[in-house]
């Protein structure tokens, strides 16, 4: 390799050297070009970090910057520190970092935010000099500072601050940072931002205060007035703490191999003032996507208020001496819009399909909105209004409004308030929608033990993305569905469903769950959810539960008393207005369902004329493709239904806790 290499160096012929070694070639080429490149490459001891041919048509800029991917140090992986001082003419450094995707992996490694491809990396080859020179193959191209045209940086190689001093000079168009850089002045804290060592620095851009950014001025003949504009209420609650709270210490975090999703202290937490970033993606479409942070404030003082605030870094990986720079579209830590103005704000580019749809279709829904005290917004991301938009839903406008209803509740909820309130039981809140709730399930994960929540309302289960963005009136939360819309036949939300696992298991054993993926059918179905079968066993000690699952024909006669099949559906309201005295309803068996209907308080109750017990709707109206589920919260069904004349061993309501374990492996037989 060695005698190929030298040849190679003086023949000029760098697609030979990139076809021997699997360099990329467009790099190389780059080089060959470059002067002062070549005499580094046949003259010194080099660490090459080379990008793909893949980045470089991924590349936007016009100028490649060579020395920013070189450094005079030959070092293989293992010898990488946090930081590699490159060539650059101001010694911009390269910063290192290391990340294991999962326990027991092999760790990932970064420059910047280029992740180096391992199997192509560690090529250590010896120059007409005899210097050691080691290749990695990177997975993007590096970008240093880059000055605007005939622009000049005041310092070589700045700091945070040094950046936020020469900004104009910088290229960072289209935006600019004087305003939060005159409040960092006039606080005094310039000092965080020149301190040595390493951060990661947010700075939001100027759009972030949008009254006052701009003088206005007035041409009177030839006199010149300038009208004094207001302070902006924004910036003046920037205080040092707020500024604290946009630097995290001690990390270079790059957009790339960023921690997602994990919180990380900035320089603002102390015992009574917390204040947290964590990097989110959000994916927009195949290969694509945009990155935001969040800052979390716990503990807040008066002039703060508690929870999430969201923000998109416009400008990612600026690298600095003292770490990275991301711009960002707005400040962090300070909440300073009501839910209406945040979901209509055109600049929050996390819910804009939402938003769209709204304004085209539900303007209404707007004013409703502005009639409100407090309100918590239950917020779908892109993808799923994109999906919900493509069915013929849309067409019925008075439906769209009250399934945008349903994603708004009139109290200021937190996730911390649905997990306390989620302990013991499932946890359920009345929405803007009469007479609809939405209820919360926590799912731990059985590895790291963390619970994450789901909200279900409508019939359709949504997981929560990102919670508790703070606005001034309450609490916006992102999740992954739209509430009301099905996209489940009735057997596939009774598989889903946290609360009906015992009704999908006693249908799945008995096949009487095969008929109700049928989509020709329209099926109402009374469900018990589990509290309500586990309470039955209890009050009726005689039923012998294990006979009763193993006896299919007599479960399957069990669960015919709860299904309504017909050429339509009954929703609660319709059995209520149909039930001035005893309604009756055929079931898929031989005998029909007869009941009475009533509402009180926005609630709907049942009453089975075989035993007369009124008994509460848990949850009404659980809407599917192919029918409507009803949650109720006593089954219909006869103690001697459970009576069969099998093996009479008993379980006790200990043993119930284990029933979905045991259902679970009866399936498998």
């Amino acid at each position: 390799p060695l005698r190929h290499y030298r040849l190679i160096i003086f023949s000029g012929d760098f697609e030979e050297l990139a076809l021997l070694f699997q360099i990329p070639f467009q790099f190389y080429s780059l080089i060959e070009r470059d002067e002062m490149a070549m005499s580094k490459l046949v003259h010194h001891p080099l660490t090459i970090f080379a990008p793909t041919n893949q980045a470089f048509q991924r590349y936007l800029n016009n100028k490649t910057h060579l020395n920013y991917h070189m450094s005079s140090t030959p070092l293989r992986l293992s010898q990488l520190g946090d930081t590699v001082r490159s060539l650059n003419d101001d010694g911009t450094p390269l910063y290192i970092t290391r990340r294991r995707p999962l326990s027991g992996m092999q760790e990932d490694l970064y420059v910047n935010s280029a992740k180096i491809v391992r199997e192509r990396s560690n090529m250590e080859f010896k120059n007409t000099r005899g210097y050691t020179q080691i290749l990695h193959i990177i997975d993007d191209v590096l970008t240093p500072i880059t000055t605007v045209f005939n622009k000049t940086l005041d310092t070589p190689n700045p700091d945070a601050w040094g950046f936020l001093q020469s900004v104009e000079a910088i290229n960072i168009e289209p935006h600019r940072v004087r305003s939060f850089r005159k409040k960092i002045l006039n606080l005094k804290r310039d000092q965080v931002f020149k301190k040595s060592g390493i951060s990661t620095f947010f700075i939001p851009v100027e759009t972030g205060f949008k009254v006052g950014d701009t003088h206005t001025e007035l041409c009177v003949s030839i006199t010149f007035l300038v009208l004094q504009v207001p302070p902006n209420p924004t910036l003046s609650m920037i205080d040092k703490r707020v500024i604290d709270g946009h630097v995290i210490p001690n990390k270079a975090i790059f957009t790339t191999p960023a921690p997602y999703g994990k919180p990380l202290e900035t320089l603002q937490f102390e015992d009574d003032l917390r204040v947290t970033i964590t990097f989110f993606r959000h994916e927009t479409g195949k290969n694509t996507h945009r990155v935001f942070v969040v800052s979390n404030t716990m503990y807040s003082n008066s002039r703060l208020t508690p929870g999430a605030v969201i923000a998109e870094i416009v400008k990612p990986n600026i690298p600095v001496a003292n770490g990275v720079v991301h711009l960002i579209h707005r400040p962090l830590v300070i909440v300073d819009m009501h839910g209406l103005q945040m979901l209509t704000d055109n600049s929050h580019t996390l819910w804009s399909k939402f938003r769209d749809l709204i304004e085209d279709y539900a303007p209404e829904f707007l004013n409703i909105l502005r009639g409100m005290n407090q309100m918590t917004l239950f917020v779908p991301q892109d993808e799923a209004v994109t999906q919900m938009m493509q069915t013929n839903f849309m067409s019925n406008r008075k439906k769209l409004l009250e399934v945008l209803m349903m994603h708004v509740v009139p109290d200021a909820i937190t996730i911390d308030k649905i997990k306390r309130n989620n302990q013991n039981h499932i946890y359920q809140i009345p929405t803007m929608n009469s007479r609809r709730f939405i209820y919360f399930n926590l799912n731990e994960n059985r590895t790291t033990h963390d619970k994450s929540v789901t909200v279900e309302g409508g019939g359709v289960n949504a997981s929560l993305v990102l919670g508790d963005i703070a606005t001034k009136d309450g609490y916006i939360h992102l999740i992954d569905r739209m509430l009301g819309v099905s996209y489940m036949t009735v057997q596939e939300k009774l598989e889903t469903d946290p609360m009906l696992n015992l009704t999908y298991h006693f249908g799945k054993l008995n096949h009487f769950n095969d008929q109700l993926n049928m989509t020709n059918k329209r099926f109402t179905y009374f469900v018990p959810r589990d509290k309500a079968w586990i309470q039955w066993f209890i009050e009726h000690p005689a039923a012998n539960l294990d006979d009763f699952v193993r006896d299919r024909e007599q479960s399957r006669l069990v669960l015919e008393h709860h299904l309504i099949v017909a050429d339509r559906v009954f929703s609660m309201g319709d059995l209520r207005n149909m039930s001035h005295d005893s309604l009756i309803l055929p079931t898929i068996g031989l005998e029909s369902l007869q009941i009475r209907v009533k509402e009180e308080d926005n609630r709907y109750f049942i009453q089975w004329k075989e035993t007369g017990r009124w008994t509460t709707v848990f949850r009404a109206d659980v809407e599917c493709t192919n029918g409507l589920i009803h949650v109720i919260d006593v089954p219909f069904v006869h103690e001697y239904d459970m009576i069969t004349s099998g093996a009479h061993q008993r379980y006790s309501i200990g043993s119930l806790a284990l029933l979905l374990l045991v259902l679970a492996a009866l399936a498998t037989v």
